[in-house]
């Protein structure tokens, strides 16, 4: 099993072998360029179907000449973020916990001593040994109860 090293690592890269920079972005332009001519506008002649229940709600939401909305209408960052440097000391900080833990749980950590000990001890904690029951009682209070019961009334139709 291949586990990484950290957790906050990113994904493996595309090996391209001993490829230069430049045969790299060439051949990234190229795949974007082909996968470019699959580009399409596929709802610029979409009709809604007139028979469906929510067509006239859609003729009366769509806007067609609707403004659409510009960078400078987008909100402000936020201010009461931590630093990006913060989130790697916190990532830094949960490594070394993992790591710390880890060691802690090792296999080799684990001992087994004065079994003994601690089998007296649970003897005592549970208290005196209750005798087997007899089985003369045991069969005394079955015919008890066999006698005691009655079947249910039949079911009237």
């Amino acid at each position: 099993m291949h586990v990484r090293s950290s957790l906050f690592v990113n994904a493996p890269r595309l090996n391209l072998g001993g490829a230069s920079t430049a045969a790299k972005l060439a051949a990234g332009a190229a795949v974007c360029t082909l996968l470019s001519g699959c580009i399409t506008a596929p709802f610029h002649d979409a009709k809604v179907d007139p028979r469906s229940p929510i067509a006239a709600e859609v003729a009366s939401t769509v806007r067609p000449n609707a403004a659409y909305p510009t960078f400078a209408t987008f909100p402000a960052a936020p201010k009461d973020l931590r630093p990006r440097a913060q989130y790697g000391v916190a990532a830094k900080a949960v490594e070394t916990e993992g790591a710390r833990l880890v060691k802690a749980t090792d296999d080799n950590m684990w001992t087994i001593t004065d079994t003994e000990g601690f089998a007296a001890k649970g003897k005592v904690d549970a208290g005196p040994a209750i005798p087997p029951a007899d089985p003369a009682d045991t069969e005394a209070f079955a015919r008890d109860q066999k006698a005691r019961a009655k079947s249910p009334p039949p079911i009237k139709r």
